[in-house]
């Protein structure tokens, strides 16, 4: 991995003529990242849940950046049929950038349209099915890459084959810190197929230390736990970097030279700080679990990347 000191949006190399879609784009981290990609000459598609949320977002990086190309398109990680419908909707032949950023966290038991456990639903299997269902424009791009967007929360919990949907039993922490080892796990087998398939795409994985975003808050204030609200909002004020700074991995990964496959972008200092190779638990790195997830993901989603086999 390159020489990561000191690394800001300031050195994200021209994106001119590149192509990016960032999931999430509607706030936090990925608002962040889809107003640096756009300031560095990208067409940006936020890719986003919510029309109410996601029309204004792009109108604020036009009023941030004046010139910068982005357009909103709806996309609702929590129904399959949805991610279909941007994958059909999206015409270019090709693809520079996919960010898959968006997520959730530590959210009371539910289940996704299509009854995954929401967590697990959302955060792996959707960005598993878009990837997929995207895949040949990325292979037909030359340098393109694939950027996902996990947890240092990851190491708290490997995921459990016998019970991906948590239906046995649930802790909300334990299903959020599986389902970012899925995006780890996710990101390793697919720099392994893309390697054996002589692709020259780049499949990595990122993370935003503790950054305050709305993250932290969903949980909690969907179940009315106003205590544990006030004292994530705390936290934030208190002790996380923002959300500009929490972007900063991502967009290394996105946009530096040098990227590696496979490779893990955090902040330095673990929490915060500038980009950095990041330490992953040794479950993430076991090529026999990600083959395992990779069909149980393939069974789940019925989305097989065919273009990947050749």
């Amino acid at each position: 991995m390159p020489s990561t000191t000191g690394w800001t949006s300031h050195d994200i190399p021209d994106q001119s003529g590149r192509t990016a879609v960032v999931t999430g784009a509607n706030s936090g981290i990925g608002l962040v990242a889809a107003r640096e990609l756009a300031r560095r000459g990208a067409r940006v598609l936020l890719a986003c849940r919510s029309a109410s949320r996601g029309g204004p977002a792009a109108d604020l990086i036009r009023r941030q950046v004046p010139g910068a190309e982005v357009e909103f398109r709806p996309l609702d990680l929590a129904d399959l049929s949805s991610v279909r419908a941007f994958a059909e909707s999206y015409t270019p032949g090709t693809l520079d950038l996919l960010v898959n950023n968006a997520g959730v966290m530590a959210l009371p038991y539910g289940r996704t349209a299509d009854g995954f456990e929401t967590q697990f639903g959302i955060n792996h299997l959707g960005h598993f099915a878009l990837t997929g269902l995207l895949a040949g424009k990325l292979l037909r791009t030359p340098r393109a890459r694939v950027v996902t967007v996990s947890s240092g929360m990851h190491a708290l919990a490997d995921i459990d084959m016998g019970d991906l949907n948590s239906e046995r039993r649930y802790h909300r922490w334990v299903a959020y810190a599986r389902s970012k080892t899925a995006n780890l796990l996710f990101t390793h087998e697919l720099a392994r197929r893309l390697r054996e398939a002589g692709s020259d795409v780049v499949a990595a994985a990122a993370h935003p230390g503790y950054a305050a975003t709305n993250l932290q808050t969903a949980g909690a204030r969907m179940e009315g736990r106003r205590t544990a609200e006030r004292l994530a909002e705390l936290g934030n004020r208190v002790f996380a970097q923002s959300a500009e700074a929490g972007a900063l991995p991502t967009l290394y990964a996105a946009t530096a030279p040098g990227v590696r496959p496979d490779s893990f972008t955090g902040p330095r200092l673990g929490l915060r700080g500038a980009p950095a190779p990041s330490r992953r638990a040794p479950w993430t790195l076991n090529d026999a679990a990600g083959e395992r997830l990779w069909v149980a993901s393939e069974q789940l989603t019925g989305v097989t990347y065919d273009d990947l086999k050749g």
